[in-house]
């Protein structure tokens, strides 16, 4: 151990010599070289793909796959209640996707739509802009003074 440097070399029993399977008998690890006796796993590139279920039929080709589905269709909002329009808005303030970027209700990076629900009192008077209200915040934004303007009235509005 005089010879020992720690910075060039690792310390003494640190590296081991990696197992040599199926080198002969004396190795310990021959003859079968621990794959056990005859069978699938024992052959050469004897492996299964994923889902192989022993020569049964699959699941993923015993369902049924077809159809339609809406769900790269549908629309996700982001739901604000009044009580936390309360709290973070002044009185007169208009509450636009902008506003509520400003204020870290919604994602700067993607655009959401918006749904205003009627959890909470509202007594400040506001302008809200959004996709969408229900019929509960909608009486109470009114009530309070305020004026509500949604993605869908202006969308009928053009029809017309």
């Amino acid at each position: 151990m005089a010879d020992y440097n720690p910075i060039l070399s690792a310390p003494q029993g640190a590296n081991k010599n990696p197992k040599r399977v199926g080198r002969g008998s004396s190795s310990g690890l021959g003859t079968t070289a621990g794959k056990g006796n005859k069978g699938q796993q024992s052959r050469s590139g004897g492996k299964t793909y994923v889902g192989f279920e022993g020569g049964q039929m699959p699941l993923y080709r015993r369902i049924a796959h077809k159809g339609f589905s809406n769900y790269p269709f549908k629309k996700e909002y982001v739901c604000i209640n009044l009580d936390q329009l309360e709290a973070k808005f002044d009185n007169g303030a208009t509450v636009d996707k902008e506003a509520l970027k400003a204020k870290g209700f919604i994602s700067k990076k993607t655009d959401t739509l918006v749904k205003v629900l009627g959890n909470g009192e509202l007594k400040k008077k506001l302008t809200i802009v959004v996709d969408k209200v229900s019929a509960s915040a909608k009486a109470k934004i009114e009530k309070a003074g305020g004026s509500v303007t949604t993605a869908d009235a202006e969308k009928t509005e053009e029809k017309k």
